[in-house]
């Protein structure tokens, strides 16, 4: 796999990189045996949070042993400096490390306060200058936060949502950060699981050189068409551009990402997955859709109480009471003409 260097931190890290959120849907031993297979086939960095639940604890299980040989970034979603070291704390001894290479401030509505000795920020420092991380970032699914970070010389990575389906002003940050030396680091690379051609998100991440994916791996196919781009050397090509083309005329919008944030939700909605159903259906198998549990997942829209919580914490703003509403309305649309529901 070819290396890319990640800013100023001089960090040379794979072009395929693991994304660790979706480890959280396996076990203990699932987790870690995918994680091995992805560092035996080259893959060197792994980002996770602190928020991720036992996310922290596979990396530890899968990959302890062989610690000095991948560089690992971890998330604070602490809006205090007790906060962040504590969080840190968990974190370290979760993965059965003494320290990890970005700690990043995570999912944050704007920068904090630089001077405030207790700030978030604060935090970010004290953990650098005791050796407990070695460079600090923030995460953040706003760009006019994301390109302060990158102007403000503060932070040694930003990471943010990227894809083929970003907007020119997202797309921006790319540059912004190659002229600050700052790593960027490209979450929600497959659009919450929106797009479906691996290789087609490879190549458009292939252009740039400064723009590190962290693919969200849950399953050893997956990992394996990931790895055969980067085998492959797949760059964008005529074929490659009408998939991308296509997408972004289907999924143009303000379209659920599939982050999670807005969760969780008083009736029990799995929003992230309930509001991009009308995708999904179109756009996969709609067949694991259509069992009886994925009926009663679904069903549960009806004790929606509007309380207006998920678009509050929404970073985009979407109201997923009617996102989920519309989206269930379709769903049983779609199995009546299926011949499943009536």
């Amino acid at each position: 796999m070819k290396m890319k260097r990640l800013g100023r931190t001089g960090l040379l890290v794979t072009e395929n990189s693991f994304g660790a959120l979706p480890i959280q849907r396996l076990s203990l031993q699932e987790a870690a045996g995918l994680l091995r297979k992805a560092y035996d086939a080259g893959i060197n960095y792994f980002d996770t949070a602190r928020a991720y639940t036992d996310s922290e604890e596979k990396i530890g299980l899968g990959l302890s042993d062989v610690r000095e040989n991948v560089i690992i970034s971890t998330k604070s979603a602490a809006k205090t400096r007790e906060g962040v070291l504590s969080d840190l704390q968990t974190s370290l001894h979760n993965m059965k490390t003494d320290f990890v290479d970005i700690l990043q401030l995570h999912n944050i509505p704007e920068l904090p306060d630089p001077n405030d000795p207790e700030s978030a920020h604060a935090g970010l420092v004290q953990a650098r200058q005791e050796g407990k991380c070695r460079f600090i970032g923030i995460t953040t699914h706003r760009i006019d936060v994301a390109l302060a970070a990158a102007r403000c010389g503060l932070y040694d990575t930003v990471q943010f949502p990227l894809s083929y389906l970003s907007s020119a002003e997202d797309l921006s940050l790319i540059e912004e950060c190659r002229r600050h030396d700052v790593g960027l680091i490209a979450m929600k690379a497959l659009a919450g699981g929106l797009i479906s051609s691996a290789k087609a998100a490879f190549a458009f991440f292939a252009q740039f050189d400064n723009a590190v994916p962290i693919w969200g791996i849950q399953r050893e196919r997956e990992l394996r068409e990931f790895l055969e781009a980067a085998e492959q050397n797949v760059r964008l090509t005529p074929e490659l551009s009408d998939i991308i083309a296509r997408d972004k005329s289907e999924l143009t919008g303000n379209f659920c990402r599939g982050c999670g944030y807005c969760q969780p939700c008083p009736a029990g909605i799995d929003i992230p997955w309930v509001g991009r159903m009308s995708l999904l259906l179109r756009r996969a198998p709609w067949q694991e859709y259509a069992s009886p549990e994925w009926q009663e997942k679904m069903r549960r829209v009806e004790q929606c109480i509007s309380c207006g919580a998920c678009k509050s914490r929404c970073p985009y703003g979407i109201d997923g009471s009617k996102l989920t509403r519309d989206n269930w309305e379709d769903y049983q649309a779609f199995m009546r003409e299926k011949g499943i529901m009536k």
